[in-house]
């Protein structure tokens, strides 16, 4: 049976007994920046924390148009312009004409980009899955929780939608 995604607050309990939602963010902040330096040293690919989440995003949700890879990466067009001009130089992504549109630029993963995520991602989770087994069963289930409640923190918010884009029961 899935989990459900598990409540930060808990409504019952007394405003003194509450943690202080800016001290949680400061701890948070901190642990998850730390976690990502010792992962990001495991990488040892030489490339950008920026490069590799945008080509995990092609391989992901790819062949998209550069608007598209934008708004999955929370960027600029002119930012993700450049990161997919250094990826397609390394040869991990490459501009593919809309079969439908071809007006319409998009990028798609390359082999040698699917090689290199799996390279990267083993390295990490590797290391990661190490530390994991030095820890009690029951951290590890609370981090599994804890996993779902921050997916959903960097999940972008949906556009609100309008009268006329709501369906009628």
């Amino acid at each position: 049976m899935p989990r459900t995604t598990p409540t930060i607050s808990n409504p019952g309990a007394s405003e003194s007994n509450a943690p202080d939602i800016d001290e949680v963010a400061a701890s948070l902040r901190m642990s998850i920046a730390r976690l990502a330096r010792l992962l990001r040293q495991q990488d040892q690919s030489g490339m950008s924390p920026a490069l590799n989440t945008a080509m995990v995003s092609v391989w992901k949700h790819g062949p998209l148009t550069l608007g598209h890879l934008a708004q999955h990466e929370q960027v600029t067009p002119p930012t993700v312009s450049k990161l997919v001009d250094k990826l397609e130089q390394r040869g991990f992504i490459e501009r593919i004409s809309d079969p439908a549109d071809r007006r319409v630029t998009r990028v798609a993963i390359t082999p040698a980009g699917i090689e290199q995520i799996e390279e990267i991602r083993g390295r990490r989770t590797e290391w990661l899955s190490a530390r994991l087994r030095e820890l009690p069963a029951d951290d590890v289930a609370r981090l599994h929780d804890v996993t779902l409640v921050l997916e959903h923190l960097v999940t972008p918010p949906q556009p609100p939608t309008t009268n006329h884009e709501r369906t009628n029961p």
